[in-house]
């Protein structure tokens, strides 16, 4: 299972926004909050040059990717998939990447981030529709229900989120308690996240 084991602060700084990859609250997150207008490597703040065209779009495939824990081939194979749909790519694209297994059991707020969430799948502790599932890229379906173990529920970043009443999920999704049941698929307007989907099309379409 690739993905990446790097410092992730350096990816939101070089997308220079916050990518959701540090639990919200924690000195991590306050720390790179403070630096995210500082781009990472040797050169600092004079590091940030004119973008062409080509680079914009790049930039947009790379930030997409790390929101989302992929790795080049998996987020390739995604697009692939969306291209083959009729209607607009580009939102087909999106819906895949938050059908993933590890997204939902982020958006439902059973894990604080993407990462945590792919670690509780991979570890046997999510459910969909009562059966054990470990692949984190699983596509889940309109009337699915996805739970986490006792043992899943138990881990103190799981529990605290659980405990937390004012946590609201996505719009698609509805939660009790460590347990979610997908409404109906995810839309366009349901992603808050600053993305550009048609810079990712325009990408891979030259």
């Amino acid at each position: 299972m690739a993905r990446y084991t790097g410092p992730k602060n350096r990816l939101a700084r070089r997308e220079g926004m916050d990518l959701g990859l540090k639990t919200v609250g924690s000195h991590a997150h306050a720390s790179l909050l403070k630096r995210l207008n500082v781009p990472p490597g040797q050169h600092g703040p004079r590091g940030r040059r004119k973008v062409s065209d080509f680079g914009l779009q790049l930039r947009e495939k790379q930030k997409v990717k790390r929101i989302y824990g992929l790795l080049e081939r998996q987020f390739r194979k995604n697009f692939e998939t969306a291209r083959k749909w009729k209607g607009n790519t580009g939102e087909k694209l999106l819906e895949f990447l938050e059908r993933r297994l590890d997204n939902t059991v982020y958006r439902l707020g059973l894990s604080p981030t993407r990462a945590l969430a792919r670690q509780l799948v991979g570890h046997r502790h999510v459910l969909v529709d009562g059966k054990l599932v470990t692949i984190p890229s699983y596509l889940i379906s309109h009337n699915q229900v996805i739970s986490l173990t006792s043992k899943g529920a138990g881990i103190p970043a799981v529990k605290k989120l659980l405990d937390d009443k004012t946590f609201t999920p996505a719009e698609w999704l509805l939660r009790q308690g460590p347990a979610g049941k997908i409404t109906r698929l995810p839309q366009r307007a349901d992603i808050k996240e600053d993305i550009n989907e048609q810079l990712i099309v325009e990408h891979y379409s030259r």
